[in-house]
């Protein structure tokens, strides 16, 4: 289904019972940030907020895309794997073998589809350009919000970019936050592996001002198709087209008119970015992690106009402790691009799972129908050679059950029962290294560091150990009482997962010296009864081992698998136990020579402000602030953490 613009969407989902209009004041600075944050924490995701009095022209739509239900909305399905399977088709038709005149004209509505996606520069101008500033635009009288208080100001955080090749010309969308600096300066935040990047420096060999146009609102598809992982050379609005069931008619921009932009977006902010400027130093930012990314050197975007529709609603989003409306973004990608990586890459691979903990690239889990020894393997060199999966940290493989049973990856349980019970952690982890998001604060080096499959499919007689035959875990011995009173830097024992006969501890510890974790680990594996422990996982002493969401998130944004790793055997000869150090990395400790960052928790007077001022805001019941339970977890109050 395509929307004629944001607003018809909003009518949409405010149809649908999913969307909250606030008319009381609230601030741009934080307090937007604050209620959002609620409000995306809720059962299912809450709902999407307008907020209607912003102290500035326009109104702010957030949380837009933060369930489920405002998703399929969004891309016009009653189903996520609605779209999967519209994918699967397509490409299973124009694969199969044209034998014959009849199997040819078969393909002819097809074709005629695939036309209709493809995006159009129509003549003329479009909605967006409704209203046109540029005498002086002055990006600062847009309500851009600010989200977090370490941030290093207000971040446009739903931008859709509009960048093209210098040398073929052909168009990138992407989305990269954008920090406001000034009416005509913001950063442009593209990492060095992102097309926009590789636009950029195609321009500084030629010496040549880069166009920029950054389009927000529009129908929702757009912002999504923004931050799809596409092949670098696929046209994303062809994408959009596709989800939409209709081209996107794009309008050629009024000061930079090499770019196109969609005709029904409701802002439109043009510029450039000049190779020859001095980079700006922006940042920090709370990001998707759940932690602070950290200043960096970043290219300035100078702003030559600004165009809008008559009415325009301004979008944003936050970042931040998932779950958060990114979650859902990221459930959209993962359930369309299944459909794309089996038929082209890995045939045997028939799902696919990206737990909210993981916030994307840190933990994926893959189901494969396997066939033959080593295919775990095979499959994970494809994974993590392929276009952003080359990001994932921790890949999860499972296979068939011996039994037939059908295995749901969603059902986390199962899937790790399942995955224990075929794991011997002496043959059965593997370690790699290679490109990492620059966000990942664990790399020793940024965008460099360790890589971990863990393959839980069934096993052949090849990839079997001589010798060793899985044990069930012993349920009558107690861990936590077992290691809390023998080492006093164990603060707390999650042996829990025990009773669902899952071989995994985890464990805080408080480290207090050099190499502290992994020695800690070979005494542990060393006591009575280790032998039925597979895996033990170490979080930092601040962390609440029992709660086990908060623990793998914390643990999955720690870890540097290849550094962070230690085997230790068992006091029963051929069965080993795997430490990971999921713990924060210091200097002291750890040799870590780079800022590590805090968690994103709100401050105390925002947080008291929105208390207050919640009875006025008629969105429902009161509901605390999320950031009260990782109060207690931060290193001081910067962004940096405060370490030594």
């Amino acid at each position: 289904m395509a929307y004629k613009n944001q607003q018809e969407f909003i009518d949409a989902i405010e149809k649908a019972g999913e969307l909250v209009r606030i008319k009381a004041y609230v601030d741009p600075r934080l307090e937007m940030a604050e209620i959002t944050d609620r409000m995306s924490k809720e059962p299912g995701g809450g709902k999407a907020i307008l907020f209607e009095n912003t102290g500035y022209d326009f109104p702010v739509l957030m949380n837009a895309y933060g369930s489920e239900k405002r998703m399929c909305l969004a891309l016009g399905v009653n189903q996520l794997d609605d779209v999967a399977r519209d994918i699967e088709n397509l490409f299973k038709l124009l694969s199969a073998p044209k034998e014959g005149l009849i199997d040819k004209l078969k393909l002819l509505p097809k074709l005629s589809a695939f036309a209709s996606w493809m995006p159009k520069v129509k003549k003329g101008r479009g909605d967006c350009q409704e209203v046109v500033i540029t005498d002086n635009p002055d990006i600062t009288r847009l309500p851009v919000i600010t989200c977090w208080p370490q941030d290093g100001g207000p971040f446009i955080t739903l931008p859709i970019i509009n960048t093209k090749d210098p040398n073929n010309h052909i168009r990138n969308v992407g989305m990269y936050r954008m920090q406001v600096f000034g009416p005509q300066l913001t950063a442009m935040h593209w990492h060095k592996h992102k097309v926009s990047a590789k636009h950029f420096n195609e321009y500084k060999k030629l010496n040549k001002k880069m166009p920029v146009a950054v389009a927000l609102g529009g129908d929702p598809v757009y912002a999504y198709s923004a931050t799809a992982p596409l092949p670098e050379n696929v046209d994303e609005y062809m994408l959009a087209g596709f989800l939409r069931k209709k081209k996107v008619e794009l309008v050629k921009c009024i000061t930079q008119p090499e770019i196109e932009v969609p005709a029904d977006a409701d802002f439109v902010i043009e510029g450039y970015v000049d190779p020859a400027d001095e980079l700006l130093w922006e940042g920090p930012f709370g990001d998707h992690t759940g932690y602070y990314s950290l200043p960096d050197w970043y290219p300035k975007f100078h702003i030559t106009a600004i165009t809008h529709k008559k009415n325009p609603v301004y979008p944003a989003t936050i970042v931040g402790i998932p779950p958060q409306e990114d979650a859902w973004l990221g459930k959209a990608t993962e359930r369309i691009f299944l459909a794309p990586i089996k038929m082209t890459l890995v045939p045997e691979i028939e799902d696919m799972e990206m737990p909210v903990e993981g916030v994307f690239h840190n933990l994926v889990i893959t189901k494969i129908h396997k066939d033959y020894a080593g295919q775990g393997q095979k499959v994970m060199n494809a994974m993590w050679g392929a276009g952003q999966m080359m990001f994932n940290k921790i890949l999860v493989l499972v296979s068939q059950t011996v039994d037939g049973r059908a295995l749901k990856l969603s059902d986390y349980k199962a899937c790790a029962r399942e995955i224990f019970k075929n794991l011997n952690p002496a043959t059965d982890l593997s370690f790699s290294q290679g490109p990492m998001d620059v966000l990942d604060h664990s790399c020793s080096k940024m965008g460099f560091g360790g890589k971990m499959c863990i393959d839980g499919t069934l096993k052949f007689e090849e990839e079997t150990q001589d010798g060793y035959t899985a044990l069930s875990p012993d349920t009558a011995i107690s861990y936590a009482a077992l290691l809390s009173g023998r080492f006093s830097e164990i603060s707390g024992v999650n042996d829990a997962l025990l009773k669902d006969q899952i071989p995994c501890l985890i464990i805080s510890v408080k480290k207090h010296r050099k190499g502290h974790i992994k020695e800690l680990h070979r005494e542990i594996a060393a006591l009575p009864g280790m032998e039925y422990i597979k895996m033990i996982l170490y979080v930092e002493h601040t962390v609440n081992a029992a709660d086990l969401p908060l623990a793998l998130w914390r643990f999955c944004n720690n870890l540097d698998p290849v550094r962070d790793h230690v085997l230790a055997p068992t006091q029963k000869e051929g069965y080993s136990c795997m430490g990971l150090d999921g713990t924060i990395k210091t200097k002291a400790f750890d040799n870590f020579q780079r800022d590590w960052p805090n968690i994103i928790v709100a401050d105390d007077a925002t947080i008291s402000a929105i208390d207050e001022k919640w009875a006025s805001l008629g969105i429902g019941a009161f509901i605390a602030s999320p950031s009260l339970k990782y109060k207690d977890q931060m290193y001081g109050q910067e962004a940096v953490a405060a370490t030594e």
